[in-house]
């Protein structure tokens, strides 16, 4: 008989449970929804919700975006009405996406210098008639250029300084209109401090800069390139300018250069593929620190759920919580009327 035998043969001991876990069960708390109320450790709140919304021209127009289920282009004076609706309901904050008339696009999106674009007029409307919510507009030139790029295309290249001095006149064109809040999306290099350097020297010292820092060259933002027309006309891709999907310490790089330019908060774009990316941003620097759940986003979980393969308020809600316990100050989301109604 080998003299392992004796060992190996013998029964194992058996431990209870408690001997195993040390008395501890985790589902203790778990067992009744009051239990997990009371040690939720994440909580999503009106506070946390940014409305975008899409204009386009007209008047008493609502046109409906066919990849984006429930969202519409708006005219100015239903983006009024929608803007009083979300301040009912507590949103802080919306944010303006025009969609241009082809006549009004160029190679240099000239346009955007308008004090009377669309942009500028939304602003004007809806901070005349809902003061109290805040307003963020985006500098970038897309909507305003024939090819649908983020900066003037001059022999095939986007051209960084140009474009930068460009938006940077746009943004002050935006802060007279009554924006709060310029969000930057284009991802120029030195945009950031250029369009500091235009707002204070015009006197809009209060007016507060969002960064696209960390914006990436994502396949989910088609829904959103159909609702402001630029689909059907972007050249080529964004890749220049747009960070990698792979590169998480770039992101990390061009987050700490828009700070160092004065960027008051930060963006990552797009949300919830890149959770690392905001728990590392704001675990680093401390800084308001906010999401975009982009169009692409949406559009699945709308999809999923009028095919009926998941319950689409449930995954919203757990979409929406995700950003929370990443560390999210705040969401941008096509979904923000319906949760704050929920809410």
């Amino acid at each position: 008989m080998n003299k392992f035998s004796r060992t190996v043969n013998r029964p194992a001991a058996r431990r209870s449970v408690d001997e195993i876990t040390g008395s501890r069960r985790l589902r203790r708390t778990r067992k009744s929804d009051w239990s997990r109320r009371l040690v939720r450790e994440n909580h999503l709140r009106v506070d946390d919700l940014i409305w975008p919304v899409f204009l386009m021209e007209g008047e008493n127009c609502q046109e409906p975006i066919d990849a984006m289920p429930g969202v519409m282009r708006l005219s100015v004076d239903q983006a009024v009405r929608q803007a009083e609706r979300a301040a009912r309901l507590g949103i802080p904050a919306i944010a303006t996406f025009p969609n241009i008339a082809s006549s009004m696009r160029d190679e240099t999106g000239s346009h955007s210098l308008d004090p009377d674009n669309l942009i500028n007029r939304a602003s004007r409307a809806i901070k005349e008639a809902v003061p109290e919510i805040g307003i963020i507009t985006d500098v970038a030139l897309d909507p305003f250029t024939v090819h649908g790029h983020d900066g003037i295309l001059r022999d095939g290249e986007i051209v960084n300084d140009e474009t930068v001095m460009q938006i940077a006149a746009a943004a002050v064109r935006q802060a007279e209109a009554g924006s709060d809040i310029i969000a930057p999306s284009d991802m120029m290099d030195g945009r950031i401090g250029a369009i500091r350097d235009a707002l204070d020297q015009s006197g809009f010292h209060d007016v507060a800069i969002m960064s696209y820092a960390t914006k990436f060259a994502s396949a989910f933002y088609g829904p959103y390139r159909e609702a402001i027309g630029t689909g059907d006309r972007l050249k080529g891709d964004k890749k220049t300018y747009y960070i990698d999907p792979a590169n998480a310490d770039e992101a990390l790089r061009e987050a700490e250069q828009d700070i160092l330019e004065g960027a008051d908060m930060l963006m990552v774009k797009p949300g919830l593929p890149y959770l690392d990316i905001v728990h590392r941003i704001r675990d680093t620097y401390a800084l308001p620190t906010f999401a975009y759940q982009v169009s692409g986003e949406y559009a699945m979980i709308k999809a999923a759920d009028a095919n009926g393969w998941i319950d689409g308020e449930k995954a919203m809600i757990e979409s929406l919580l995700a950003f929370k316990r990443a560390g999210c100050d705040g969401i941008l989301t096509y979904f923000a009327l319906e949760m704050a109604e929920l809410l």
